[in-house]
């Protein structure tokens, strides 16, 4: 009798799972070859536009710094040594600006404008820089500065208003800058540049910190862009000012000390972000929210890092007499540091025990050491 044609060849039976498995290892083989390669386009347009855009290099290459972080001119690691030069530094200390009555029992740390160059550690005095204008020069150039790169000088400009949304990264990293502006405009506006709250408001200040606080993702009518570069006119006019002593910058521990306290809190804001492992609904913190959390953070440090050495230069006398120099100068070393960190291609999230990066945790100690020492400033001068 014949066999019959299905009974032929049982090993038959197994061909379906096997083709199914190879197909598996098919599609997962092409999808790992895939991500890799997607992450290799990356990388490399990265790098054709860090080619394309060779100012951005040039800089880093300058300062040793990241091309997000920018010091107004004058103002860097040598401010330190300027103060610590004996014999060297000529800077006057003087009623500069025209000052309302003091209240009483307040002392008056008003500076006028430096004589000299500022000298170096070795004696050698520098070139002119914003050191040799009157009090406030610095501070304000510091608060421009920043946020005028974010939108003339970034490649791209500002996107955190695009229509479509290309990158996130520095979107973030805008809207870190971004806050830090304002919470400064806004101090200067209301502390720094009257003596209290009677006292008229400088019409430039008011403007600029209006301006800054429209939505960054605004588009028309009126867009971001516009009112920030509008805020920044308003702020170069009320700089202006200051050079031809026609308004007040005032230089006292009641003034300064408003304005560490906001920082102090923006800081501890990304501070607990940083830290945390899950967010306010009980959700896991996903990589794609701890990355962004990350870029804010480092948006945040490096605005105020070169608002940090102005202020240091500003209220130097302040800081002398309160014993806060050093303090000052470890605010500003922590605040440097979480503003250089700069992840190879991404941010990683490895584990705290594991042998690869975690960079929000190391962004973390940066900015925690910057938010407690921002505290104790704070502390120290209300003294």
């Amino acid at each position: 009798m014949e066999q019959s044609p299905h009974n032929s060849h049982p090993e038959d039976n197994n061909q379906p799972a096997s083709h199914g498995t190879d197909f598996h290892f098919f599609v997962w083989v092409r999808i790992v070859g895939a991500i890799v390669l997607a992450c290799a386009l990356i990388w490399g347009v990265m790098k054709v536009i860090d080619f394309v855009h060779p100012s951005h290099n040039q800089q880093t290459a300058e300062n040793q710094q990241p091309p997000e972080i920018i010091h107004p001119s004058g103002l860097n690691q040598n401010t330190a040594d300027s103060g610590n030069a004996s014999g060297n530094d000529a800077l006057t200390h003087g009623a500069a600006t025209p000052l309302a009555d003091q209240p009483s029992g307040t002392e008056n740390t008003s500076h006028g404008p430096s004589k000299s160059a500022t000298a170096d550690s070795s004696g050698t005095a520098k070139g002119p820089s914003e050191f040799n204008g009157p009090p406030g020069v610095a501070f304000v150039t510091a608060l421009i500065e920043p946020m005028q790169h974010e939108l003339n000088q970034r490649f791209w400009g500002w996107r955190p208003n695009d229509l479509i949304q290309f990158t996130d990264d520095v979107n973030e990293y805008q809207l870190g800058v971004l806050e830090v502006t304002r919470r400064a405009a806004r101090v200067l506006t209301d502390n720094i540049s009257r003596t209290g709250a009677t006292a008229a408001i400088n019409p430039h200040l008011e403007r600029a910190m209006n301006a800054f606080m429209i939505r960054a993702d605004r588009y028309l009518w009126p867009s971001a862009e516009s009112q920030y570069k509008e805020a920044i006119n308003n702020l170069n006019r009320y700089k202006e000012m200051l050079i031809k002593h026609e308004t007040t910058f005032y230089t006292r521990t009641d003034n300064l000390v408003p304005l560490l306290k906001a920082m102090q809190e923006l800081v501890g804001s990304c501070d607990e972000n940083l830290v945390k492992s899950h967010e306010e609904n009980g959700a896991p913190v996903s990589t794609f929210q701890a990355d962004n959390y990350y870029y804010y953070a480092k948006g945040v440090a490096s605005a105020l890092l070169p608002l940090l050495e102005a202020i240091q230069h500003d209220f130097k006398q302040v800081l002398v007499t309160r014993n806060a120099e050093e303090i000052m100068e470890d605010a500003i070393k922590s605040c440097r540091e979480a503003s250089q960190l700069k992840p190879w291609l991404f941010v990683t999230e490895s584990n705290l025990n594991g042998i690869f990066a975690n960079h929000r945790a190391n962004m973390a100690a940066h900015i925690s050491h910057t938010r407690f020492y921002l505290g104790l400033m704070a502390e120290s001068l209300s003294i």
